[in-house]
């Protein structure tokens, strides 16, 4: 791979089912580990250079097919993201790294994918952390939220119509909420869907600081109350706000909830060479 200093760095960009991201062959090295925070932060500006929800880095495992380091839009690290999952995955794949049968290490654990063409099924590390139904103060009206970490922390809201959430203001106020410190949180809102074979969801997603079209580990952590707050049975069908379809599977265990599953498409968009001027 060309250095972060060098003219050239090679890229692909893949979607998740609308979550959208940079990936990186990085397993040679070469990018500036001094100057990486700065580089993802350029590259994932929109309009003005790629613009992506988040910077993936495939690099070498002494345990596994390979590892990755993955990184928020505005440059921190998160442990895990269901949909980059996916891509990751299905790019090792593409690079003859592994087979359709991928296990790699995550910074929440260990996670292992099936890559199915252009649809890939990933098994997550199993959620913890779960909190029914909280009521918490925002913006002048208590809210009832529920939360759980899946990979990452989500606080979840059920709505009537998710539609009519103003998920800048309201998405931020809880991501922030003291509730949630120090670290803060994801935010999803979701709905029944019958027609999506469960529920719909809004994701306000921490580090992109905004919606995001899909949110993975947000979807699993929504199928997981829904399945408590509505009765819902595994698997279940999660619509996001990119109109595509993830589903949710998982089983009940005396610990709580185990073996969770998630399936969507993971699809190559371009590749290409960034120039230095992408990140400055």
């Amino acid at each position: 791979m060309a250095s972060i200093c060098m003219d050239q760095v090679a890229f692909v960009k893949m979607s998740g089912s609308g979550n959208d991201f940079i990936l990186i062959d990085h397993r040679g090295g070469g990018l500036d580990e001094s100057a990486l925070e700065a580089f993802v932060v350029g590259v994932c500006r929109r309009r003005l250079s790629v613009g992506a929800d988040g910077v993936i880095l495939i690099e070498p495992s002494p345990t596994a097919d390979f590892r990755w380091r993955f990184f928020n839009a505005d440059g921190s690290l998160a442990d895990m993201c269901g949909n980059g999952a996916r891509c990751a995955a299905r790019f090792a794949h593409r690079l003859g790294v592994c087979g359709a049968e991928v296990r790699f290490e995550t910074g929440a654990g260990l996670v292992c994918a099936q890559v199915k063409g252009a649809r890939v099924r990933v098994r997550l590390t199993d959620p913890h952390g779960l909190r029914l139904e909280l009521p918490i103060a925002v913006e002048g009206r208590t809210l009832t939220v529920s939360s759980v970490n899946t990979g990452v922390p989500h606080a979840v809201v059920a709505a009537d119509r998710i539609d009519d959430v103003d998920l800048p203001a309201l998405g931020r106020a809880i991501r922030f909420h003291p509730s949630f410190a120090p670290e803060g949180t994801n935010v999803d809102f979701i709905c029944r869907d019958p027609a999506a074979g469960g529920i719909a969801i809004r994701t306000y997603e921490r580090g992109v600081e905004g919606e995001t079209l899909s949110c993975g580990t947000g979807a699993v952590a929504g199928a997981l109350v829904a399945a408590e707050r509505f009765g819902l049975a595994s698997p279940i069908g999660v619509r996001t706000a990119s109109g595509e379809i993830l589903t949710v599977a998982f089983q009940r265990g005396a610990g709580g909830f185990q073996e969770i599953f998630q399936e969507g498409e993971a699809r190559f968009i371009y590749s290409g060479l960034l120039h230095p001027e992408a990140w400055r």
